[in-house]
């Protein structure tokens, strides 16, 4: 009966800790291919803790009937169970240690606090322009939103350096999701409905009853809010929230790639782990194009699955767009921040006296990061 108090507080202790280790970023546990088993664990969770909580309890009292000074070991075990419990359950917990904003406030160019070098997520429907500043939506991780009548998901991931919105709806149903926590150093979402676990960096359902299921990506830009407004001078903007004004990045470091913190820090070094990368995915092929190299020449010209393209990092070297070219033989130079071509003249909109260019998704993100959900990558040279 004394090792049956044992063996629950033991159990419970391993599990809870087990219930964190798997889907945090702790030593070796992103390197993992455990998705599958984490998810097993958090879906079994009140069976095992009842299993365990069930041989703690028929222990219990033969464990305080022992004698001498071992007894004492039963409240102290106890005590030690109750704090790896809510260390788990509430300070390790992804959802409780990046929360959701209370209330998201917009405002407009007149009445916005951001400074403009901030870099921005932006996103434009049907004439409605709308900027989510990384300083916070790099902590809330994922936020919802309406844009032009459009119910969107707008998420980032500082482990990833991924910026991605979606349309936050399955099977055509409105879906709420929380942060569960990561993957392969990836932010996973999961939703209210099914328990599916979400992946961040491409809207892929990796794990439960929908696994296999994609969410709508939104096209989007990563630039600095100063060239979204000049773009979008009627944007909206969103203002931190000041419940979690502490939590907010002070600096610019992870904006500007001077950290060096092991899990958001940039490596310098071009085709490092952590080195900058932008990705493009067309007609189920991705290339990486390395982000020093784009520094250098500010424009380039390749073709991504058929298509030609032409990437382009505006003159604040911060700020990048893609785009299809109108053919293979279109070729564009830089005019301050105009793509000139013999056809005409564009703004890094696409827009232009001569029609539009077509916008293709480009994401800045850690080489790991897009080299790991983009297996099949090629890299540019």
């Amino acid at each position: 009966m004394k090792k049956a108090f044992i063996v629950g507080v033991v159990g419970l202790c391993l599990f809870e800790l087990a219930n964190v280790y798997f889907i945090m970023p702790m030593p070796g546990s992103q390197r993992m291919r455990s998705v599958e088993f984490a998810h097993l664990l958090f879906t079994w969770r009140w069976w095992i803790r009842g299993l365990f909580g069930l041989s703690l309890l028929v222990g219990l009292a033969p464990a305080w009937r022992t004698v001498g000074w071992r007894r004492w070991l039963v409240p102290a075990s106890l005590v030690i169970l109750a704090a790896v419990g809510y260390m788990a359950n509430f300070k390790m917990a992804a959802d409780q240690m990046f929360r959701q904003p209370t209330s998201l406030v917009m405002q407009s160019a007149a009445r916005n606090t951001v400074p403009l070098d901030r870099l921005v997520v932006g996103i434009e429907i049907n004439d409605d322009a709308r900027a989510y500043p990384l300083r916070f939506i790099g902590y809330h991780h994922h936020i919802r939103d309406i844009v032009g009548g459009q119910p969107v998901l707008v998420s980032y991931c500082t482990v990833c350096r991924t910026g991605r919105v979606f349309v936050p709806a399955v099977d055509g149903k409105l879906e709420t999701f929380r942060l569960v926590g990561m993957d392969h150093f990836n932010a996973m979402l999961e939703d209210s409905t099914s328990g599916t676990w979400w992946r961040q960096a491409n809207g892929e359902a990796i794990v439960g009853d929908r696994k296999g299921a994609m969410l709508t990506e939104i096209p989007s830009v990563q630039v600095t809010l100063e060239q979204w407004l000049t773009l979008h001078p009627n944007s909206q903007i969103m203002q931190g929230d000041t419940l979690f004004e502490s939590e907010y990045a002070k600096d610019y470091s992870f904006e500007r790639g001077t950290s060096r913190r092991k899990l958001t820090g940039t490596d310098t070094i071009s085709w490092r782990d952590k080195s900058w990368v932008v990705g493009l995915t067309v007609n189920g092929r991705s290339k990486a194009y390395d982000w020093n190299q784009l520094r250098r020449e500010r424009i380039i010209h390749d073709t991504v699955g058929g298509v030609p393209i032409v990437l382009v990092l505006a003159r604040d070297t911060t700020s990048f767009f893609a785009f299809e070219r109108p053919n293979a033989e279109s070729l564009f130079s830089l005019r301050g921040d105009s793509l000139v071509t013999s056809s005409g003249v564009y703004a890094l909109t696409g827009r232009g006296a001569s029609g539009q260019l077509k916008p293709l998704r480009a994401s800045q993100e850690f080489w790991h990061s897009w080299r790991t959900f983009q297996p099949a990558t090629e890299r540019y040279q």
